[in-house]
């Protein structure tokens, strides 16, 4: 029989879990080399190093992850399909961070930031009827993804993203802080926390430091959430 090593020392059952389900952004893109940031670089993992020996949290970023919107060009990549899976691969859960928009923006999918923030209360109105994966009571919450800069046109992922991404981003945190709080969720804009920012390689992922100044944010607020 296998045996399995708590390395926390803490009773599985008194560990808090925490979900972060996003795109590139929260898989670790590095847009300088096209790689992806180490343990000890991706907000996640700093963010649990970072939170007290009772917190896990789980990795769930995918790049080219959307809300709801299916990719003609790749499949799998709409969160409403995988969010009920995702949520009872890990329960039973304590708290469910949701990042995603960013891909929405895409010109192909011919949508506008209504549009994708209805995209976001979908997902969450899916996530929040997921009983038998949370803990408790279902708690989510929605994080604002930092707006796409301008000169992303000029930079490898200009064609793959299309026309009007920066205005869409732009718009889409008091739209995703509306639906949030008509789910009940909390919320966050990762945009206001001060320092964050996109590399200048395609100012659309995040800095090596933006990561770990998410994760420190994070930290302060989660404690108060669960």
């Amino acid at each position: 029989m296998a045996s399995y090593i708590n390395t926390k020392n803490i009773n599985a059952k008194n560990i808090k879990t925490i979900v972060c389900f996003g795109d590139s952004n929260t898989h670790g893109y590095n847009s300088f080399d096209g790689g992806r940031f180490g343990t000890e670089e991706r907000w996640p993992c700093v963010l649990e190093s970072l939170l007290p020996e009772d917190y896990t949290v789980r990795e769930e970023g995918l790049s080219g992850r959307t809300t709801v919107f299916s990719d003609p060009l790749f499949e799998g990549l709409d969160g409403l399909s995988y969010i009920f899976p995702c949520l009872m691969t890990h329960e039973p859960v304590d708290l469910l961070i949701i990042m995603l928009g960013t891909n929405d923006t895409k010109e192909r999918f011919c949508v506008n930031p209504e549009n994708i923030a209805k995209g976001m209360g979908r997902l969450l109105q899916k996530a929040l009827v997921a009983r038998d994966a949370w803990r408790n009571s279902p708690n989510i919450l929605v994080i604002a993804p930092p707006p796409i800069e301008d000169g992303y046109e000029n930079s490898d992922i200009g064609s793959e993203m299309g026309r009007g991404c920066v205005e869409k981003s732009r718009r889409l945190a008091p739209l995703f802080k509306e639906v949030a709080e008509q789910n009940g969720c909390r919320f966050l804009d990762a945009g206001a926390i001060e320092g964050v920012h996109m590399a200048p390689y395609d100012h659309m992922h995040l800095s090596r430091e933006s990561h770990r100044l998410m994760a420190e944010r994070l930290a302060k607020e989660i404690p108060k959430l669960i």
